[in-house]
């Protein structure tokens, strides 16, 4: 079984930065795609960045382009969220998710939550005003 660790989120004045991180636990899981979500209280999780293994295209959300930064470490199976000029509208519990890549190649999905196989618990990122 596959488990994702997360870095700890924390709490940042508006305007400031934070870094998230996950790994992928298993040596052998080979993955497709590892992303970023966010659920605010009362809203729907969305999808705030991802990137496809195969080719390293990469997706963000209309509201972080230009904020937030996603990169990877292939030997690692580890993602980064690097998030800057925080704004209190980015308050969430964040979600790293990963897709399990054994089955697929060249131009597969991997921005709707249902291309993810495996959840993080999710960190708390709190930005204020």
């Amino acid at each position: 079984q596959v488990q994702l660790v997360e870095s700890e989120g924390g709490l940042v004045q508006a305007g400031g930065s934070l870094r998230l991180s996950c790994g992928a636990s298993a040596r052998t899981f080979r993955s497709g795609a590892m992303g970023w979500f966010r659920q605010a209280p009362g809203k729907e999780r969305e999808l705030v960045a991802a990137i496809r293994w195969s080719d390293s295209s990469t997706y963000y959300t209309d509201s972080v382009k230009g904020r937030f930064t996603i990169s990877r470490d292939n030997a690692k199976n580890t993602v980064y969220l690097q998030m800057n000029t925080l704004k209190p509208e980015d308050t969430a519990v964040y979600y790293c998710a990963a897709k399990n890549g054994a089955y697929y190649s060249g131009s597969y999905s991997y921005t709707r939550t249902r291309d993810y196989d495996y959840w993080g618990q999710g960190t708390q990122v709190t930005v204020s005003s």
